[in-house]
């Protein structure tokens, strides 16, 4: 494809003058233009996918009907499709960044306290309490595995007046905490987490439990309270926390 503006017919008469005689150089390689598909003095025209003037560089109203025409995304493959497409146009939408981030209701932590009763001389879990908040700014840039870690020693904070002296366990969906906890580091990150656990040496027990069958600190988590003063699980410009059962979600 081949482009030439001018602000007059002048100037584009010349513009043409000298493309042509570059191309007439390619006549050894058989490089021929046909008339029949050349368009001249044309305000605007169609040139991969966009619509250029001489004012604007719109999009070809053809693919955004078949956008707009297209069924709403219900996977999470069909999301990954369609923001790669909207990316490639992404200088035309404004905040673009803002619309195609996380909500934030999906960019939190959540944790709930439980305890083991006997209920007409059957054991259940009985609810005590449920904490959850939205991510911080700097938290939410975090990897899944610092997020987590966050979560964790948040709700431990959270909860230590529950927590303090008794015996109890985690419950939780990341299986590289055991790991981390005998890890030698000068992570600031690890070392938090690695003395949150320390303090409760003795009564602390971390279990594995797969992340599907972990239902309510997921939903705790994904639909969290906003992080305000009014929320009593806000955390202010610290991080984060966790007991019987905790999720993090980014």
């Amino acid at each position: 494809m081949l482009i030439t503006k001018g602000w007059n017919p002048t100037r584009q008469f010349r513009l043409l003058q000298a493309r042509a005689t570059r191309i007439s150089k390619c006549t050894p390689i058989n490089l021929k233009i046909s008339l029949k598909k050349c368009n001249f003095g044309q305000q605007e025209l169609l040139a991969l996918g966009h619509k250029v003037s001489g004012l604007s560089l719109a999009i070809d109203q053809n693919k955004v009907a078949a956008v707009l025409q297209k069924p709403v995304p219900k996977s999470i493959k069909e999301m990954q499709y369609f923001l790669g497409f909207a990316s490639y146009y992404k200088s035309h939408i404004r905040n673009v960044a803002h619309i195609t981030s996380n909500a934030a209701c999906s960019q939190g932590s959540g944790a709930a306290l439980h305890q083991r009763q006997i209920v007409d001389g059957k054991p259940r879990e009985g609810v005590i309490c449920y904490i959850s908040r939205q991510l911080k700014d700097s938290e939410a840039r975090c990897g899944a595995t610092q997020t987590e870690r966050l979560c964790l020693v948040w709700a431990l904070e959270k909860l230590h007046y529950y927590l303090e002296g008794a015996v109890f366990e985690v419950y939780t969906d990341f299986t590289a905490f055991k790991s981390l906890l005998s890890m030698k580091t000068t992570n600031r990150h690890i070392l938090r987490l690695q003395i949150a656990i320390q303090e409760y040496r003795g009564n602390i027990t971390i279990i594995y439990k797969e992340g599907k069958s972990h239902t309510n600190e997921d939903g705790l988590s994904r639909w969290p309270l906003d992080n305000v003063r009014s929320n009593p699980a806000s955390e202010p410009e610290v991080a984060a926390k966790i007991p019987i059962h905790f999720h993090g979600n980014r």
